[in-house]
């Protein structure tokens, strides 16, 4: 592999004398021999295909919002309830998979996430009653909660020369799963006879396929690559990190909620914009299917540039503006330029392959990414919740969109802040 991908992670101290920049891997004392190749590719696919269903539960509800509100007879307010579930959830369950990844293994616990993603899709279309649907969205959520916590742990033990371009792959796919969901979900109700429910209900087959892959893996118990054998790992056991101490680590945070109350508002919020504007409700799942397919080749470059640079701070800055300018767009001339917006939207919103990309860089070791992708994921999405809800609150109080477009503006500006902080070059075990 080329020598443009993240650090490897490694536990003795020859390694944490190397530079951040370093990217190869180094044998380890006492290492065990690595997985075989057929298991590599395993994982790969497993990857994409957990990544390709971490979004459509929430992009094919965006897309029939309408319908699900007219059908449970939602008001503004409750929906706006409904699109902050995600975060909510996300910032929930998310503090509980580095737990569950060490007790059951990550394998097992992506294996069951993707497992409760198919789940909930299953159930909630047909239980009837909002609080019901809250709920069963809740199982999905959860499912992908732990996924996405784990994820780029799952790529930095056992691609660790790879980083940038494993991260790219699955953002890569996360992306065209968001994109699939948006853009297909109207035209799949309307060739199965209409029903909101039967659109919503389609995307638990994706899930369940995603289950297979890992079950194979569930019982692995390979030793990933540089992974120290229980000796060595005890003879160089490093204590823990006081993560809250890093001021990376809550730049990162912040960046990663900022970027999440943006990436939540679009997909909750945005068909019904342009369908208020008058554009038809096709043509606005259309529009927010562009929006998430600008992610699919951005998702794959991005973390393969950043991966390069000592600082990430001027790709930041750059998805910043494309946000600022789509806002404005959208706040003038919604309608009118409503592709244009679209695309510039989904550029800015390809800060969260960014994001998992700085996760990857900010720490030395596989157990400060673990503790860095939990703590940074979780509290960001702790921090987005407010957003969709404020949005939907505005809205129905507004009686437009011009302040919620106002607000999401605004956002872009701390965003870009917390994105310079935590683009800096250096890790959380020299802040902690």
């Amino acid at each position: 592999m080329p020598d443009d991908e993240t650090q490897t992670p490694t536990l003795n101290r020859e390694a944490i004398a190397r530079t951040p920049h370093d990217t190869r891997a180094q044998p380890l004392p006492g290492a065990a021999e690595g997985p075989s190749p057929w298991l590599l590719r395993l994982i790969a696919v497993g990857l994409v295909l957990a990544a390709l269903n971490l979004r459509p539960a929430i992009t094919s509800l965006g897309a029939l919002l309408e319908e699900v509100r007219d059908g449970l007879h939602m008001s503004g307010s409750v929906a706006g309830v409904l699109t902050s579930v995600p975060p909510l959830c996300f910032a929930v369950f998310g503090v509980m998979a580095p737990r569950l990844a060490h007790r059951f293994g990550a394998g097992a616990v992506v294996c069951a996430g993707m497992a409760a993603i198919a789940a909930g899709l299953v159930v909630r279309p047909y239980i009837g009653a909002t609080a019901g649907f809250l709920a069963a969205s809740a199982l999905a959520l959860m499912g992908i909660a732990v996924s996405n916590i784990l994820m780029p742990v799952i790529v930095k033990r056992w691609f660790p020369d790879r980083v940038g371009t494993m991260t790219g792959l699955y953002s890569m796919a996360l992306a065209l799963g968001t994109a699939l969901a948006a853009a297909l979900t109207v035209p799949v109700t309307g060739a199965l006879g209409g029903n909101w429910q039967t659109g919503l209900v389609v995307w638990a087959v994706l899930a369940a396929v995603a289950v297979l892959p890992w079950i194979v893996l569930v019982r692995d118990r390979t030793p990933a690559p540089g992974r120290p054998a229980p000796a060595a790992a005890n003879a160089t056991e490093a204590p823990p990190l006081k993560i809250t101490r890093s001021r990376t680590a809550w730049g990162l945070a912040c960046f990663f909620g900022l970027q999440a109350t943006a990436a939540y508002i679009t997909m909750g919020w945005m068909p019904q914009i342009f369908r208020d504007a008058g554009v038809s409700a096709g043509t606005a799942g259309l529009l927010l299917a562009v929006t998430m397919a600008m992610g699919v080749p951005l998702a794959f470059v991005i973390p393969r540039v950043a991966s390069r640079l000592k600082n990430q701070g001027p790709i930041v800055v750059v998805l910043g503006l494309c946000g600022l300018i789509g806002y404005s767009g959208l706040y003038l001339a919604p309608a009118a330029g409503a592709w244009a917006w679209a695309v510039l939207l989904g550029v800015a919103n390809c800060a969260f392959p960014l994001a998992l990309t700085m996760i990857g860089m900010r720490a030395r070791s596989g157990a400060g990414v673990v503790r860095l992708s939990a703590f940074a994921q979780s509290t960001g999405y702790l921090l987005s919740i407010p957003g969709p809800l404020l949005v939907g609150v505005l809205y129905q109080h507004s009686g437009g969109w011009g302040l919620p477009i106002a607000l999401m503006a605004c956002l872009m500006i701390p965003q870009m802040v917390a994105g310079i902080l935590a683009g800096r070059d250096r890790t959380i075990e020299d802040e902690c």
